[in-house]
């Protein structure tokens, strides 16, 4: 292995891991690309329950793809009914805790009961396979079931995160065309009630097309009911029938879509499906995370986001786990939130984003170790490139030096984990998301499509289609076609840059749009971040390049500090000489700002490009639906009007 910093999985990890060895991955792997329609038919037939068996395995019409064509499944189905008929049924399926304390344990059996409850309510408002619903709720279990109840019918779904505005709301209620929002009165953040239904009103006023809105009884403040067309979920449940047959669905029938924003301010709406995307979830479960029957498993993110779908809902739902699910924000009441609930709960795998791991850093070890996190013998990362400093702390803090960490790579778009390690089998580089799964093949190639060999950086593509891939955009599969395949002839674009080491370790070094160009010398702005957060005083850093008539472009650097007092002047000229240090004088930073905060996605993403827009032209144009704070960007763009 050609890096010092190498952790090779323990003999007692490997010893039980569902892949146990390199050669084990490698025999895996080299199967799916040898003959990709044995090895994926194999699977589907073997993982997943069918009303109906496929005739064909995929049919591939660049850019559009038909996988497991003439089946018919169910997502609900495979979810629960069939864990019923086994030990499974009494397992807790969903394991909740609510921001102020208080908890519920849902087995498999009665899951499937409150997921047949609310179909019927569904059917009785008139809804069918085909229609569309919008889920607009808290992180509360009703959450999920509303989902289950959906594709148990063949209603597809779009769940928008609960923090979004109205206008985000109903911008996405119109492009989906829903006849139905689900949502709640409210939920908790930070011990405040974040209002849904008053969001819910404003966005109904301009959505012609939905007919009902049923709420959710969730933190018992008062809303206004519209007679007619609002109806409070407990009250139409009271009289519905337990029992709620799954629709065989076809392999390909619309399970959700889901909104990403759009460079153009326009939410595009990723469409999947249903029998492809449901066994790369499943399998990925078993391949990435080694889920095991006796696992508490807690993925920390919103199922308003892709890995909510995947990772909190269908894939450990199918695979039969015991997934945790939290309501509130990871620091409320205090810092030790998240060490609390794993502690409590007896956590066995934990999966969270690098800005967690950050932000939780920032504020000191004696956090997590108050804190017995004995149980915990995985981890994992998700969102975007783990930088090594956070990578360390992680391992070392949290996991004790024991958990293997799972860094891994896949997008909105691409519905399941495509690049990561298999813990019992592929030894870790800090800041590397390792190897592909079994049928991923990618590429690191130059805008002409031809690969730009070891080591160097390039455009991440995939060269072949795989289950869980997105099928279209909503409505706009001229917009699929461009955005994805038009790129790049032939393969799908991912838009993230990366290089591919001598081990054939890939290494994610953001979107490719977070490149920058200073005198001639191509540099990540991962990577200028990297060599910011090893250095002792810094938290958090986002990197842009703005516009430099002698190098083309410099490098601006927004900085946030750990907690402590500093001379800015000082520190600022300090950490311009370190990155000339870490990486070479060229990748000097031009300009040093420090922030107390950077402006993200709800789902914790840095918005690099409204950084860039602020150091380019000093606005900001751009879709900013998915912000979590508003008051960050107006804060750093006043400040810089005047510098």
């Amino acid at each position: 292995m050609s890096n010092a910093n190498v952790y090779p999985p323990s003999a007692e990890f490997s010893a039980q891991a569902y892949v146990p060895s390199l050669e084990a991955y490698r025999a895996l792997y080299d199967k799916a690309k040898e003959n990709p329609e044995e090895f994926w038919g194999a699977l589907a037939r073997e993982q997943l329950h069918w009303f109906e068996p496929f005739d064909q395995v995929f049919e591939w019409n660049p850019p559009f793809v038909k996988w497991f064509s003439g089946g018919k499944t169910n997502a609900s189905y495979n979810c629960l009914d069939r864990h019923l008929s086994t030990a499974r049924k009494n397992k807790v399926a969903i394991l909740w805790e609510g921001e102020p304390g208080d908890q519920r344990m849902i087995s498999y059996q009665e899951l499937h009961r409150l997921v047949c409850r609310f179909a019927n309510v569904l059917k009785a408002r008139g809804l069918q396979a085909g229609d569309r619903a919008i889920i607009y709720m808290p992180m509360v279990p009703e959450l999920p079931v509303a989902m289950l109840a959906c594709a148990r019918l063949g209603i597809t779904h779009s769940v928008v995160f609960g923090g979004f505005s109205a206008e985000a709301l109903k911008a996405r209620i119109q492009d989906l065309e829903a006849q139905i929002v689900i949502t709640a009165d409210g939920g908790w953040r930070r011990g405040r009630e974040i209002r849904l239904k008053d969001a819910v009103d404003e966005a109904l006023r301009e959505c012609p097309s939905v007919r009902d809105c049923i709420v959710y009884k969730r933190t018992g403040g008062h809303v206004q009911m519209q007679a007619g067309r609002d109806f409070w979920w407990h009250e139409l449940e009271e009289s519905a029938s337990e029992t709620c047959p799954a629709t065989p669905l076809d392999s390909e029938h619309p399970l959700f879509v889901l909104y990403t924003s759009g460079t153009t301010g326009k939410p595009k709406g990723i469409l999947h499906t249903t029998a492809g995307y449901l066994l790369q979830t499943t399998m990925t479960m078993k391949w990435v995370f080694d889920l095991k029957e006796e696992d508490t498993y807690w993925c920390t993110a919103d199922i308003g986001w892709v890995t909510g779908h995947s990772y909190i809902v269908y894939g450990p739902l199918s695979a039969g786990a015991t997934t945790l699910m939290y309501e509130g924000a990871p620091d409320y009441p205090a810092f030790d939130r998240f060490w609390r609930i794993v502690e409590k709960y007896r956590v066995n795998i934990f999966y969270t984003s690098p800005t967690a791991i950050r932000a939780l850093l920032r504020q000191g070890d004696h956090w997590p170790n108050q804190h017995d996190l004995s149980s915990l013998r995985l981890l994992g990362s998700v969102g975007e490139p783990i930088n090594p400093a956070a990578w360390e702390w992680y391992h070392r803090v949290i996991g004790k030096g024991r958990c293997p960490i799972v860094d891994t790579w896949w997008q909105t778009e691409t519905g399941a984990i495509l690049i990561a390690p298999m813990p019992g089998a592929v030894p870790l580089k800090p800041g590397s998301g390792t190897l592909p799964m079994p049928g991923i093949l990618p590429e690191i190639v130059d805008l002409d499509g031809k690969p730009v060999g070891e080591n160097k950086e390039g455009f991440l593509v995939i060269q072949r289609p795989w289950p869980s891939m997105l099928r279209t955009i909503w409505r706009d599969p001229q917009r699929y076609k461009e955005q994805y395949w038009g790129k790049v002839s032939g393969v799908y674009f991912t838009g993230d840059a990366a290089r591919r080491d001598s081990d054939g370790y890939y290494w994610i070094l953001g979107r490719v749009d977070d490149v920058m160009n200073v005198s001639g010398h191509r540099l990540s702005t991962m990577e200028v971040e990297s060599a910011l957060v090893r250095h002792p005083a810094v938290a958090e850093a986002a990197v842009v390049g703005k516009p430099h008539e002698i190098t083309g472009q410099a490098v601006c650097c927004f900085v946030t500090l750990k907690k402590g007092d500093y001379d800015h002047e000082a520190l600022g000229k300090e950490l311009r000489q370190w990155v000339a240090h870490e990486i070479g004088a060229f990748a000097r930073p031009e300009e040093i700002r420090f922030t107390e905060a950077l402006p993200k996605t709800r789902s914790g993403k840095i918005m690099r490009r409204l950084l860039r827009e602020i150091v380019t032209s000093h606005t900001v144009t751009g879709d900013v639906t998915t912000l979590e704070d508003m008051g960050v960007i107006t804060k750093l763009a006043a400040q810089h009007d005047e510098d």
